[in-house]
């Protein structure tokens, strides 16, 4: 293929498999990607029916009911279809993000039928077993106990909360104890019956196929599906921080290190500003060589990392710094953290950062994309957040056209300045007099996050 330059940067161009889409009587949508020449197929079932549709008192719901799929379905017991997909080589299984529910497989092609039947066995007509059931939730609740238990995890769901405030996306996929505790079978077939359908659900097969012998095995198994609502559900306007400014605690009295969060509003994905944001961003603490690593560990030995990031969704978005110090150095920590994120919006990033990051964007870039899961993935992305194909094959590119105006002008725009929130986990006592100069401090216990 020939290469193009583009601000210094030589650039072989991406090129998408073909994607053919095709849609059901039934309502569900096919996206066919074939893809050689390695002979294995990957397939994904996308439904908005994440966490963010969970109803109160049945928080964590679609995640739980999502996993339990190929748990039992349709008279196979769990270790019947483990038996049955393990020995070709194959993997199945199910899990809830924000806003999507997802059912996936992965099976070299000679045993694509075989596969897709369970497949669609496990999609269609899971059993839910109480014996099932009890024992997904008592790992679950373990997994949970850890989180609670693990200052980092706090850290990350105090500051979810804050920043989301009463918005669904506040909630995790794996949320509340007390929910999981009271969960019972009728709830996990009410989330399968009533929030999985084919008219609010995507399709993807990418690999090695037959377009024909696919749609064929398609329609065979998934054509009789007919549960689910006929619109997908909407998602409302994230709002943005209820109380900016404050500093919650989450008191952890045996730990002489704090970890740090410092989080504000962002922007939705496929933004106008998305490409110079994340140029930005990479500049300012999305890579090992960026300027809060710098500061905060080469220069200042005050940890071991620091990093900052954009959280885009359908609804809205957002942004955090996050890093870990000794409680001694918390202070210098924040001055320093906040100082660059300062600096970062009043003078935006320098000419050599801008081409430093992008060099290092486009090569990863790539990589990304080298696996047959990988590219359904990104599909299912541009299909869910309304872009286009180009958001793909362009992607490189677009980080390659951005000036150091862009960045600087998206970092003045977007950056908090007072609209923010500070997160620490550490010890309360020791912590509290040394922060109140950056805002009213709150005081949480760890229970009150489960």
């Amino acid at each position: 293929m020939k290469t193009v330059k583009r601000s210094g940067i030589e650039l072989r161009p991406l090129k998408l498999p073909h994607h053919d889409v095709r849609v059901l009587p039934n309502g569900l949508t096919v996206h066919l990607i074939p893809r050689g020449p390695l002979p294995l197929v990957a397939v994904r079932l996308v439904t908005r029916a994440g966490s963010v549709f969970d109803p109160a008192g049945l928080l964590g719901v679609g995640d739980f009911a999502s996993r339990l799929l190929r748990r039992g379905a349709a008279g196979l017991t769990a270790n019947q279809i483990s038996d049955q997909v393990e020995f070709v080589g194959a993997s199945v299984g199910g899990f809830a993000n924000e806003e999507n529910a997802i059912v996936s497989l992965s099976t070299p092609s000679q045993h694509l039928e075989s596969m897709f039947e369970i497949f669609a066995k496990v999609v269609l007509e899971p059993d839910y077993a109480e014996s099932e059931i009890e024992l997904s939730r008592r790992r679950v609740l373990a997994q949970l106990s850890n989180e609670l238990d693990d200052p980092g995890s706090l850290a990350d769901r105090a500051l979810s909360r804050a920043v989301w405030g009463t918005h669904p996306y506040s909630h995790e996929a794996r949320s509340g104890k007390a929910d999981y505790e009271a969960f019972q079978r009728k709830d996990l077939v009410a989330f399968h019956q009533q929030r999985l359908g084919p008219a609010i659900s995507h399709l993807y097969v990418t690999g090695e196929f037959k377009a024909a012998k696919v749609m064929a095995l398609v329609e065979r198994t998934l054509g009789g599906w007919k549960n689910g609502p006929a619109q997908a559900p909407v998602i409302p306007t994230a709002l943005g921080i209820a109380q900016p400014g404050e500093v919650i605690i989450v008191d952890k009295p045996e730990q002489t290190q704090v970890q740090v969060r410092i989080g504000a509003p962002g922007v939705k994905r496929g933004h106008v500003d998305h490409f110079p944001l994340m140029v930005m961003n990479t500049v300012l603490g999305g890579g090992f060589t960026s300027r809060l690593v710098t500061e905060i560990r080469v220069r200042r030995g005050l940890s071991y990392g620091a990093g900052s990031g954009f959280e885009m969704m359908s609804a809205g978005g957002a942004f955090n710094v996050s890093s870990f110090t000794k409680t001694e150095t918390l202070t210098q920590l924040l001055d320093v953290a906040l100082a660059e994120v300062k600096k970062m919006k009043s003078k935006g990033p320098t000419a050599a950062e801008v081409a430093t990051v992008q060099r290092y964007i486009s090569g990863l870039y790539p990589a990304r994309l080298e696996t047959n899961e990988a590219i359904a993935g990104a599909l299912a992305d541009v299909v869910h957040y309304g872009l286009t194909d180009e958001w793909i094959s362009q992607y490189r590119e677009r980080i390659a056209a951005v000036t150091v105006k862009d960045a600087a002008r998206a970092a003045q725009k977007h950056l908090f300045e007072k609209d923010r929130v500070i997160v620490l986990v550490g010890n309360a006592q020791k912590i509290a007099p040394k922060v109140k100069k950056y805002g009213p401090v709150s005081v949480l216990k760890p229970s009150e996050l489960e």
